[in-house]
C-alpha cells in the first residue's frame, strides 16, 4: 500500500516526511498537480459498478486502490506548468483528480473539502469560540465607522491579512502590525479589514496536531521585546523553540476544533498572556513544523510518517455527505 504526497518539488517540509517513510519501507509516490499532462498523468474508469484509476509520475504507476493515504502538503494548482496553461485545463485537471481521488478509500491528511473550509479564518474564529478556545476580541469589516468604534472599545489593536499570505509567485507572507493610536480607518472601506485586540504575550505558542498526538513549543517573548513587533514571524529571534506541555482543558478544547473542523493535521498558534492563558490565533491546516522539530527535537515528521502509514479505513458516514476522519 502506497502513500501520495501531493506538494510542490521544493518542500523540505514534505522531505522530512518521505525519508521517514523511506526508512519504515513504506512506498511513496510524490506529486505536484502542477506537473498534469507535462511530467504527471492520470486514468480512471468506472465499468460495471467498479472504479479502476491510476496516476503516473517520475516514471512511476500507482493503482488509486493501493493507496493507504493522501497527504494533501502544499501543491500546486493543477496543471500549472502544462505546455499550454490555462482556467479551463486547469479546472478540468483538478475536477479530474481530486475527483478520482476522492472515489478511493484512501485516508486524507487533510480532506480537500475540510482543508478549504479550514482556510477561512472567520470560520475558524468561531469555530474555536464554539470548541472551548480563548479567542481575542476580533472584528472584520468594510465599515470604517465600525472600526472606529472597535478601536474605542479595544484601543491596543493590531491587524492581520484575512486570507493570509499575499497570492503572488512565490507567496509572500503579510506580517501582523499594530495600529497606530490615530489611525483613521477610512481605507477599511476598500477592502475586508481584520482587527484584533493584542494579547500582551509574554511567549508564542506552536501547537502541532496530528491525529490524536500533541506536539507544543513555546517560544518566550524576550524582556526587551519591540512592542512593535507582534508576529513571532518577523521578530528579532530571540531565544529556540522549546517543548512544552499542554494544559489538559485546552487540549480537549483543541480536540473539539479538529473533530469540528474535521481535519487530522493542523499548526495552531497561540499567544500567552502574563496569566498563562493561551488566546487562539489562528490554525493552519497545512502549516510548516520543520522549524519547530529542529528546535525542540520533537518528532512530528516521524508521527505524521506513522499516521500516513497506517491502513486505510473502510468508508464511514456520520451523517448526510460526511465522512468520519480516523485518528
Amino acid at each position: 500500500m502506497t502513500v501520495l504526497i501531493l506538494t510542490g518539488e521544493e518542500d523540505v517540509t514534505a522531505d522530512m516526511v518521505v525519508m521517514r517513510l523511506n526508512a519504515s519501507g513504506v512506498p511513496v509516490v510524490r506529486l505536484d498537480p502542477a506537473d498534469l499532462t507535462a511530467g504527471v498523468a492520470l486514468s480512471g474508469e468506472w465499468v460495471h459498478g467498479s472504479f479502476r484509476g491510476h496516476l503516473s509520475s517520475g516514471g512511476r504507476l500507482v493503482s488509486l486502490s493501493s493507496l493507504r493515504s493522501v497527504w494533501v502538503r502544499r501543491p500546486g494548482v493543477p496543471a500549472a506548468r502544462a505546455a499550454q496553461p490555462s482556467a479551463w485545463l486547469g479546472e478540468e485537471s483538478a475536477q479530474a483528480l481530486y475527483g478520482m481521488l476522492r472515489s478511493c478509500d484512501a485516508r486524507w491528511m487533510n480532506h480537500p473539502d475540510a482543508a478549504h473550509r479550514a482556510r477561512h479564518k472567520p470560520w475558524q474564529l468561531r469555530l474555536a469560540q464554539h470548541s472551548g478556545l480563548p479567542v481575542p476580541a476580533t472584528l472584520v469589516t468594510t465599515f470604517p465607522q465600525a472600526a472606529r468604534e472597535f478601536a474605542e472599545r479595544f484601543p491596543d489593536l493590531v491587524v492581520k491579512p484575512v486570507s493570509g499570505a499575499h497570492p503572488q509567485e512565490p507567496p509572500r507572507a503579510v506580517p501582523t502590525s499594530r495600529v497606530a493610536p490615530d489611525a483613521d480607518f477610512g481605507a477599511v472601506a476598500y477592502g475586508p479589514t481584520l482587527l484584533q485586540r493584542r494579547v500582551a504575550k509574554r511567549a508564542d505558542v506552536r501547537l502541532t496536531v496530528v491525529g490524536e498526538t500533541m506536539l507544543a513549543a513555546r517560544k518566550a517573548t524576550p524582556a526587551d521585546a519591540d512592542p512593535e513587533e507582534v508576529d513571532v514571524r518577523f521578530a528579532a529571534s530571540g531565544g529556540p523553540w522549546r517543548p512544552v506541555e499542554v494544559p489538559p482543558r485546552l487540549a480537549e478544547a483543541v480536540r473539539a476544533y479538529m473533530g469540528g473542523a474535521q481535519l487530522a493535521y493542523g499548526a495552531f498558534d497561540f499567544a500567552e498572556d502574563a496569566d498563562g492563558t493561551w488566546w487562539f490565533l489562528e490554525c493552519n491546516q497545512s502549516g510548516q513544523f520543520g522549524f519547530i522539530e529542529v528546535d525542540t527535537g520533537q518528532p512530528i515528521a516521524g508521527t505524521i510518517a506513522e499516521w500516513l502509514a497506517r491502513p486505510a479505513p473502510r468508508d464511514v458516514e456520520d451523517g448526510p455527505g460526511r465522512r468520519t476522519v480516523a485518528p
